[in-house]
């Protein structure tokens, strides 16, 4: 067995939750165990996508550069927006977010502009507000579900065994898009706690105001259908530790946005 190229162990690029970033992550592997620092790797990853499908922030083609380029006191969203660079450690959760701006170059810049946005907005000293609050969050550890409205409804409602056992089939038709870098890296050592923040519209469709409301469902990922062997048998779903029943009256954000998707789905 090959040493890790970075601290922790690599990332199993054939796992189902990495399918957006297999292609890309084998490129970047291979790139680090030749020596080049994330930074080095990212970078030549970029340069080697056609101009158009490059990444960038505010017109300028992103750059990925060492933490060090990140002075002391200054933010890291506003880094990002003034230089169009973000600031890379040599670790998998870096790496990962690297990835994640190839991937989703759009939405990436878009969260980056909301963050500008927040920072206009007046907060008590030392918090982020709900909006960055919000922003961080799904940055870190949300996803994306596209789904039969069924399924986002039974996940709304929590309802575990309808959402995985009844209506597994109709996960074919599904698909979960990883967007959180600290997700993928929890992932990396699975266990059937890791959960997602998911959303279930896409994430460009919001304004500020529905980001601040964390219109997120949890969703714990290894319950998946094809993402966890274990999952295979209904009684993966059991514990109640994990697959938690709703407790709240299901009139919040994530609720009502996806009541309205589903009803704009179903008018089609």
């Amino acid at each position: 067995m090959s040493e890790a190229v970075l601290p922790g162990p690599d990332p199993d690029w054939t796992a189902p939750w990495l399918a957006d970033y297999c292609a890309a992550g084998l490129a970047l592997q291979q790139r680090l165990e030749a020596g080049q620092t994330v930074a080095q790797a990212l970078n030549a990853l970029v340069d080697e996508q056609p101009a158009a499908a490059r990444p960038r922030v505010r017109g300028q083609v992103l750059r990925f550069v060492p933490q060090s380029a990140l002075d002391e006191g200054q933010g890291y969203e506003c880094f990002i927006a003034r230089e169009a660079a973000v600031p890379t450690r040599e670790h998998w959760h870096d790496a990962l977010n690297g990835l994640v701006w190839l991937r989703w170059p759009v939405l990436k810049a878009r969260l980056n502009a909301l963050h500008q946005q927040g920072l206009q907005m007046a907060q008590d000293e030392g918090r982020r507000g709900p909006l960055r609050d919000a922003l961080t969050l799904f940055d870190e550890n949300g996803a994306w579900l596209q789904a039969p409205p069924a399924l986002g409804q039974a996940l709304l409602a929590r309802d575990w065994r309808r959402l995985f056992i009844e209506l597994r089939p109709l996960w074919s038709q599904a698909r979960l898009h990883l967007l959180g870098h600290a997700l993928m890296e929890k992932l990396m050592q699975p266990r059937t706690p890791i959960c997602a923040h998911v959303l279930l519209q896409d994430p460009l469709t919001l304004d500020a105001a529905a980001w601040s409301g964390k219109p997120f469902a949890p969703l714990p990922v290894l319950g998946v259908p094809g993402w966890w062997p274990a999952n295979a048998e209904a009684g993966f779903y059991d514990d109640a530790r994990v697959f938690r029943p709703r407790v709240s009256s299901g009139t919040g954000p994530a609720m009502q946005l996806a009541s309205r998707q589903s009803q704009a789905r179903e008018s089609l």
